[in-house]
């Protein structure tokens, strides 16, 4: 599923008041089974909607030259 970022904002928003329910811009409805499966969808969705693998994390490496 196409996550948008209002869903995601709006998931962490719930996350923070404890809030199990959450509607997405799509229309539907899901409910955690607690906080803790909540945050684990707020990752995948956070991972989706950057495009990267999940588990996965970009690293990038600073290039120097001798400053000559």
């Amino acid at each position: 599923m196409a996550w948008t970022q209002a869903d995601i904002e709006r998931a962490k928003a719930n996350y923070a008041k404890g809030v199990l329910k959450l509607h997405l811009s799509n229309g539907e409805e899901v409910t955690f089974a607690d906080g803790d499966d909540m945050l684990k969808r707020i990752r995948v969705m956070e991972a989706e909607a950057s495009g990267l693998p999940l588990g996965r994390s970009r690293v990038s490496y600073a290039r120097t030259g001798r400053g000559l």
